[in-house]
């Protein structure tokens, strides 16, 4: 699975290199957040790449859920639970949770469904900002700091009516943004396509921190210094 060079295993569990999650958030998720380059001093492995951690060791269900509970360091070893239960936690070694998940209904490990779904996830992630996040904010009027910017994977869930697909798409159908000070709670709902039928849907949920009046200047300097990064990795 294409997985598969973005982890390491070991005795002590699956780790993540500096290297690997940048990687993969650039490559894979066209994710160019500054907290993903491997030599940054706030780095943490994207939520991204743990959930197709967990969908390449559990394999895909029809419903499933994932709240994301610490920012993970690189090379810290992981421990996933080897009873698939309908509950669980990845861990490390001091028992230190980042992931809480839950799965139900049917399931496939077909390396080729799950890839497809995987990348159709995570490059439709890879896009909420600034495509979709830039003009949720405008709407309401808020932005992220631009010296710090701060958005908090918070969780994702999913249902899938049909496993039997070959060409899976996302497509966002509804945003929102609740705003309380200086913090805002957005939910990104989107439906999954198998070229023309749907298939299921499911809510990404995201924390943004530090928000202020919103100032097209500066957003347009945020934006323009995240293309250029893009760009420039192109």
């Amino acid at each position: 699975m294409f997985i598969d060079k973005f982890y390491r295993k070991s005795n002590n569990g699956i780790t993540i290199s500096g290297q690997q999650a940048s990687d993969f958030a650039k490559v894979v998720s066209n994710d160019f957040n500054p907290i993903h380059d491997a030599d940054s001093k706030r780095f943490c492995v994207p939520g991204d790449l743990l959930f197709a951690l967990v969908i390449n060791h559990y394999g895909l269900r029809e419903n499933m859920g994932f709240h994301f509970s610490g920012l993970l360091a690189a090379d810290t070893p992981l421990i996933f639970p080897s009873d698939s239960t309908a509950s669980y936690q990845i861990i490390d070694e001091r028992g230190k949770s980042y992931l809480e998940g839950f799965h139900s209904g049917g399931s496939t490990q077909n390396s080729m469904s799950v890839d497809a779904l995987v990348k159709a996830y995570v490059r439709f992630s890879g896009r909420n900002f600034p495509h979709i996040l830039v003009p949720l904010m405008a709407e309401n009027n808020v932005m992220i700091n631009p010296q710090r910017p701060l958005i908090i994977y918070q969780s994702m869930s999913l249902q899938l009516d049909s496993l039997d697909f070959e060409n899976p798409s996302l497509q966002i159908s509804k945003t929102s943004l609740n705003v309380d000070g200086k913090r805002g709670d957005c939910e990104l709902h989107f439906t999954f396509h198998d070229d023309n039928r749907i298939i299921g849907g499911g809510v990404k949920k995201l924390i943004l921190s530090g928000l202020r009046p919103y100032q097209q200047e500066a957003i347009d300097g945020m934006v323009a210094e995240y293309l250029d990064r893009q760009s420039s990795h192109s």
